[in-house]
């Protein structure tokens, strides 16, 4: 039996409330206000994620959440514990998988998450052990031996969370887990993420630029636009929000567009209209319905659409509705 700290059980296991986080800027240049009053709570056993454009304000937020930054106002707990007044209680409780990797690449595999066990406090028999358990769930074991500059990039995240795992920690924060990584190993460490919360009633708070990732994985997510939560919810209580199609419209220059959106705002049946560069978005009860409709509408004003796509509600389109574009744009923070 390992010797490992007993949980504390509460019901939300993580919780912040307004938290603000402003960055001085260059010579001439305005701060930056990387959180401007973001507020969520995650119910322990959870996955939460945290979803948003680079610089949105999401690794911000894990900084603060995991003691490794202070707020400039605002409080936070996570397991019951307050990140300002008690960090040491904190950082005992929690597991950080950080963007970079925290491995030792000139050491083996199994030396870095036995350095891990042992930093947390386990035996030298118990760190071991716990080594052995984590390398085999993972599918390490037969790499264990191996210095992790020999890792495939999939192999050196697996052992990012295990090394972050190695303590059972009541809360694991994941930044952006499988940036870089290929298909098959984004698919392997969802697996994992999933069976941390439904098997260990680990509590995962995950930030993700990918809307697949928070679609496939949270239970709940927030979207975070420049610093604030703009919705939070389940993917698909988001998703329904927006009834009916998206129609999706491109044109070749922007004076196009610009007579497109004039006459879409006029045509009955169509709601949620937003300009987006050289596109145009909207929303209709039964797209396939309304794009014969709509086209005719457009020739008839002798505006040519270069595309034309109907789709069912996507989070893009939850993003787009709540942050006024789409998501691909990237922010400063």
């Amino acid at each position: 039996m390992l010797h490992l700290s007993t949980r504390t059980q509460v019901d939300v296991a993580l919780d912040a409330r307004d938290l603000v986080k402003t960055y001085p800027a260059g010579r001439g240049k305005d701060p930056v206000r990387a959180l401007d009053g973001l507020s969520i709570q995650v119910a322990a056993g959870s996955v939460f994620g945290l979803l948003g454009p680079n610089g949105a304000g999401k690794s911000t937020a894990v900084k603060v959440l995991t003691t490794l930054s202070r707020p400039d106002s605002g409080r936070a707990s996570v397991a019951g514990i307050d990140v300002t007044l008690a960090p040491d209680r904190v950082r005992r409780a929690i597991g950080l998988v950080s963007q970079r990797p925290s491995s030792d690449p000139m050491a083996t595999g199994r030396e870095n998450v036995v350095l891990a066990a042992r930093i947390q406090g386990l035996s030298r028999r118990d760190a071991h052990r716990r080594t052995a358990e984590l390398f085999d769930r993972f599918g390490l074991t037969e790499a264990a031996d191996r210095l992790v500059r020999t890792y495939s990039g999939g192999m050196a995240r697996k052992l990012d969370v295990a090394i972050g795992l190695i303590h059972r920690p009541q809360v694991l924060f994941l930044d952006e887990p499988t940036t870089g990584l290929d298909p098959e190993a984004r698919a392997d460490l969802w697996a994992e993420i999933a069976r941390l919360a439904a098997d260990e009633q680990t509590t995962v708070l995950l930030t993700t630029h990918y809307l697949d990732e928070a679609d496939h994985l949270a239970h709940r997510l927030a979207i975070v636009d420049r610093g604030r939560v703009v919705a939070e919810g389940t993917p698909d209580e988001l998703k329904s929000e927006l009834r009916g199609d998206t129609v999706h419209l491109e044109f070749d220059n922007s004076e196009t567009a610009a007579a497109a959106l004039r006459l879409l705002e006029r045509l009955p049946g169509l709601g949620g209209i937003v300009p987006d560069g050289l596109a145009v978005h909207a929303r209709a009860d039964l797209g396939a319905r309304a794009v014969p409709t709509l086209l005719a509408a457009l020739d008839n004003a002798g505006i040519a659409a270069a595309s034309v796509t109907v789709a069912r509600p996507s989070l893009d389109d939850v993003y787009l509705r709540h942050a006024g574009r789409r998501f691909e744009g990237n922010h400063q923070s």
